[in-house]
């Protein structure tokens, strides 16, 4: 019997367990199975669909806020003209890349971890798994535990406390949370929030309701990008798909690095730029400098795109407005501000930000021991200093986010093909430099990032102990030699796989 055809008839013990059936999870698995093909391995998820956020958030235009192109995988062309995609699309085309490379029979979805022991006796993991059809929990082994849960709370998003949200009469909405029945046709809708979420749900909530404002606390940067490429279009009807997209993939990377280089260079000429695009973009004599000129530099934060100025057509059509204020409470019809004006609203949508959540909230164990992980340092983007055989993706913040995944995980098979080239069945990542100082993983001035970086491991001063938003530097970085001074293996004196027995799941 195959290696495939043996993890698809059990789930006892496999050597890769990757847990998250998102955009990271099937990039591993499909780099597992061309460059590791006698190597098992299984994908968990604790949702009942691939797709991770794709699948998870369904409010109204959720779409990528990067171009396809290089937020796409690396070994699945884009080739739909949309390179700003909606996220339909995007679900279609990830299941495309799990059908085509016969991905599916490693997924067992609806397995939520709960947690994982590392035994250094026994150079595995244990890993308890509920299954959240009945409730059951049972427990895998496996060599190698990855992470492709991102570090997003599934279970819900952040909505400060607003006072007076008893005396509105309306729905109160997260997007995190969306109701399939929610009829806003006509109505009028209060948006509260500045981010992504905010400037995607104003243009299409616009198109049915009566009104949407866009109540912001600050500006945030925004700046409209075409829906389509129109390079990356011309060079698919010109070139193999396969070719176009990689030369498409390297110019918009080389594109997003050269803004945020000049953004972090010239920060002043950026704002002027990026207001000059707002403004041709709104009616002549819109407060521009009110409502879209935050107080931070570009890129200090995420920058918002808008795919052709949706946003902006919204606003200057009359459909869709912004208020820049702050929220005193709720009142039964709508929202009181600190300027005395109350915005009326029959639904108000708190698109307030996200809760963050490292490896989807499985604790970790190393030899009985809790692993407290912000007392550890994060190696190479990658991995966790003291913990053996783990290792993570986490994309970029001021980039695609697929760009770093697809690094980290030809990374990780070159270093399990090292490991299997020496007898070598442990790796951990070792923080022993005395020098080495630690901050926040994200050092990026964002409130949803601020609220928990206490909880994720840090990156440390220093050496393959930073984490890089910068592509060229990843590369170089991944793309080197996987021995290093601050990785310590051990031998593998016998193989500590139990005997095949049939699947608890």
């Amino acid at each position: 019997m195959s290696a495939a055809a043996e993890v698809a008839r059990r789930f006892d013990h496999v050597d890769v367990l990757i847990v998250g059936a998102g955009i990271s999870g099937i990039d591993l698995a499909y780099h597992l199975k061309k460059k590791q093909p006698g190597r098992t391995f299984v994908i968990v998820d604790g949702r009942d669909a691939i797709g991770g956020t794709w699948d998870l958030f369904r409010y109204p235009g959720i779409r990528s806020d990067a171009d396809m192109q290089s937020f796409g995988l690396g070994f699945k062309a884009w080739t739909k003209d949309n390179a700003i995609a909606d996220a339909h699309e995007i679900l279609d085309y990830l299941h495309e890349a799990v059908t085509e490379n016969g991905l599916d029979q490693h997924l067992r979805l609806g397995h939520k971890v709960l947690r994982a022991d590392f035994s250094s006796a026994e150079t595995r993991w244990t890993v308890t798994l509920e299954r959240t059809s009945d409730g059951e929990q049972f427990d895998v082994t496996c060599g190698v535990l990855f992470s492709a849960a991102g570090y997003y709370d599934y279970a819900g998003g952040y909505t400060p406390r607003f006072e007076g949200r008893e005396d509105f009469r309306g729905p109160v909405v997260h997007p995190q949370q969306w109701p399939e029945d929610l009829d806003y046709t006509g109505k009028k809708v209060v948006v509260i929030g500045s981010g992504a979420t905010a400037v995607t749900l104003l243009p299409s909530m616009a198109e049915r309701a009566g009104h949407v404002t866009m109540l912001q606390r600050s500006p945030s940067y925004v700046l409209p990008v075409p829906r389509r490429d129109p390079i990356a279009n011309t060079l698919r009807r010109l070139l193999p798909d396969a070719t176009a997209y990689r030369i498409s993939r390297r110019l918009n990377t080389r594109r997003q690095g050269l803004i945020l280089a000049l953004s972090q260079r010239y920060p002043r000429q950026m704002r002027r730029l990026i207001r000059k695009l707002n403004a041709r973009a709104l009616p002549e004599g819109y407060a521009v400098d009110t409502h879209f000129n935050p107080r931070y530099n570009p890129w200090d934060q995420r920058l918002c795109v808008v795919p052709d100025a949706d946003m902006f057509k919204a606003i200057s059509s009359g459909a869709a407005s912004v208020v820049t204020d702050h929220v005193v409470r709720f009142t039964e019809h709508g929202i009181l501000l600190r300027s005395g004006a109350e915005l009326e609203a029959d639904v108000i949508v708190t698109a307030t930000g996200l809760n963050m959540l490292p490896f989807g909230g499985m604790a970790l164990h190393v030899d009985g021991e809790a692993v407290a992980l912000n007392d550890h340092f994060i190696y190479k983007s990658m991995m966790v200093s003291g913990v053996p055989n783990f290792a993570f993706a986490l994309g970029y913040t001021t980039n695609a986010w697929t760009l770093k995944v697809d690094l980290v995980v030809d990374h990780l098979c070159r270093l399990l093909a090292h490991m299997d080239r020496h007898g070598y069945a442990t790796v951990t990542p070792v923080a022993d430099d005395p020098s080495l100082t630690g901050r926040p993983f994200l050092d990026m001035d964002t409130a949803y990032i601020n609220r928990a970086m206490h909880l994720f491991p840090q990156q440390g001063s220093h050496g393959p102990w930073t984490v890089s938003q910068d592509y060229a530097l990843d590369r170089a970085r991944l793309g080197g030699p996987v021995e290093d001074p601050a990785l310590h293996f051990t031998a593998a004196a016998v193989d500590a796989r139990p005997a095949p027995r049939e699947a608890a799941a």
